[in-house]
């Protein structure tokens, strides 16, 4: 066997210990569906028998013994009755499994999307991400069904029917043994050619979602730029593509069902014609081969063959799920962020000192970033961050609030190592307002509320009074109540990033970040906000990235970036002195202004 061959065997054999472990918890529920499975395949295989009396019991014309009859046809009904009513249950126990199952994974992948470290879902589009939780889990979800369905109650009616057979006539038995798995085995081949397509099908279906969700996200930057033939153009591609493996899946996964009826019927004729001829050998015998004999014998034999046409559909169903659930189970296995240590201290009134002691940091081992950073902050510290785009002022806030851990190198808070420190108690400590906003879908008042849920109505309106807030919340169709869209649809950028920094500044934690908190509002209100960021920080540290030089004059310490190094660092008056690359940059601005 190749080594990707055995690759996918481990793969597979991991994709189905997963599912048994998620069915763990179910396991009362699936003893019941197979034992109910198995009795009513054990009902299905009695009719057979009652209706083969039946038949003997009609001898000839005016020769039919009715009242034999008649209890055998009651018999029939009770347990058609009794079958169907089984069936019944079947179907709820499986649905009830299946849906718990399905719930249980959703819920283990959304789970882990929240503790999966920020590389991860850096680099995979969220689109993606967003295909494995819902599409992937959906197919996975029908193939389960399908399978609960329909491979007990086959697998039952098959031991069921060889053993009937066998008590009536082995020999024919034996014949149907030896034919009927050809069928089986062409399934079987077919099914192992159409699980890459099935894979293929999935992943190229992702790559679909991941490309609808970047072009509705980005609409407006599309329609901006006169994109929407190369937006239309690529998603043809990608739709031409998912065509191309939806086709091959489904073309090559349908032939199974027609191949495998045909060796059914091939079988199912051998025995009628073997049957037949016996029922004429046999006839006077002590011990006659009857026709209901060869009626049940007939029918077990299509009984028999049928559960390997339904299973051989199973089976090709069951590897389009496979193949998603594998994509789940990736997804659910993959590495978590590393966990907080077990002493890890819960930081409760932060003092604001931060120190960064020869800290070296980069998103990939090759591409150098952050190299022997030293920096100490003070208590109450205002730090400005500047330079150019690239140079690593975004990473440094990404490592302040651990979103990333150093490579080398240490960044501590009041004296201990961020990583010694958990890291909702770390993140709790600093406030954000960042360029790009974030609203929840619901009212305003929820969103304001997200860093101090007991928060009074006095202390809401006071934070939105001072972020400049209040003034548009009031005058929404229900103010503080009105329900947002996803994202806070409905509102400008303006707006919404105001409703961030409310956000900042009902909470008022220890430490700040800023980073280009005010780049959506207008100058006027810019000089307002200003003013209140500056009642904000009294007595907090913060961390403001700026790429406007002017907004950060008042800061206790500028550092100047480049290339993942601070090159500069000092008051504003002090570095302009220098005439360094921070007066560089801020006389560009001055004389682009």
């Amino acid at each position: 066997m190749s080594k990707s061959k055995k690759a996918k065997a481990k793969a597979e054999r991991g994709t189905l210990r997963n599912v048994l472990r998620c069915l763990k918890p179910y396991r009362g529920l699936v003893f019941l569906s197979v034992l109910l499975s198995a009795t009513c395949a054990a009902l299905t295989l009695y009719v057979p028998i009652l209706v083969g009396r039946a038949i003997d019991l009609i001898v000839g014309t005016g020769n039919v013994d009715f009242d034999a009859i008649v209890p055998i046809l009651i018999r029939i009904g009770i347990v058609v009755l009794a079958t169907a009513a089984g069936q019944w249950i079947i179907n709820a126990v499986n649905n009830r499994i299946t849906c718990a199952v399905v719930r249980d994974v959703r819920q283990q992948a959304f789970e882990r999307i929240g503790i999966l470290p920020f590389d991860f879902l850096d680099t995979h589009p969220t689109g993606e991400l967003v295909s494995r939780v819902i599409s992937d889990v959906d197919q996975f979800s029908n193939g389960l069904l399908l399978g609960f369905s329909q491979l007990f109650t086959g697998i039952a009616t098959i031991i069921g029917t060889l053993g009937f057979m066998v008590a009536i006539r082995p020999l024919i038995a034996l014949i149907v043994v030896v034919l009927t798995p050809i069928s089986f085995v062409v399934a079987k081949f077919i099914a192992t050619r159409t699980h890459s397509m099935f894979t293929a099908q999935a992943q190229t279906k992702a790559e679909q979602t991941a490309l609808v969700d970047e072009l509705l996200t980005n609409q407006k930057v599309v329609k901006a730029f006169t994109q929407e033939q190369a937006a239309t153009e690529k998603f043809d591609e990608v739709n031409a593509r998912l065509e191309q493996h939806a086709l091959k899946a489904v073309f090559f996964s349908s032939l199974t069902n027609p191949c495998t009826r045909c060796v059914n019927g091939i079988v199912y004729a051998v025995v009628a014609l073997i049957g037949a001829m016996t029922c004429i050998s046999t006839a006077g015998a002590a011990v006659p081969f009857t026709v209901g004999n060869l009626s049940a014998l007939l029918s077990y034999a299509n009984q028999y063959t049928k559960p390997f046409n339904e299973i051989s559909g199973v089976i090709t169903e069951l590897q389009n799920a496979f193949a998603c659930a594998s994509r789940v189970f990736a997804l659910i296995n993959q590495e978590p962020q590393t966990p907080d240590a077990p002493d890890a201290r819960v930081l409760t009134d932060a003092q604001g000192s931060v120190a960064f002691e020869n800290v070296s940091f980069s998103y990939v081992p090759e591409r150098k970033l952050i190299q022997d950073m030293n920096l100490q902050v003070q208590p109450g510290q205002r730090v400005a961050i500047v330079g150019p785009t690239g140079c690593g002022k975004t990473t440094l806030i990404n490592l302040l609030m651990r979103f990333y851990d150093v490579n080398s190198g240490a960044i501590s808070v009041d004296g201990t190592d961020v990583r010694g420190i958990t890291r909702s108690s770390l993140r709790t400590s600093f406030g954000m307002v960042l360029q790009d906003t974030w609203l929840s879908s619901g009212t305003v008042r929820e969103n304001i509320i997200m860093g101090k849920p007991d928060a009074t109505d006095e202390e809401i309106i006071a934070a939105a009074k001072a972020s400049h807030a209040h003034g548009f919340i009031r005058r929404l169709p229900k103010g503080y109540d009105t329900v947002l869209g996803a994202d806070g649809g409905g509102l400008s950028q303006g707006q919404k990033q105001l409703l961030c920094i409310t956000r900042v500044m009902l909470a008022l934690p220890p430490m700040l970040i800023l980073d280009e908190a005010t780049s959506s509002i207008d100058t006027r209100t810019e000089l307002k906000i200003q003013n209140a960021f500056g009642v904000m920080m009294e007595g907090r540290t913060s961390f403001i990235v700026a790429h406007r030089l002017s907004t950060i004059r008042e800061a206790d310490v500028i550092l100047v970036m480049k290339d993942g190094s601070i090159i500069e660092q000092g008051t504003h008056d002090e570095l302009l002195a220098k005439g360094g690359f921070y007066a560089t940059l801020y006389n560009s601005q001055f004389a682009q202004g």
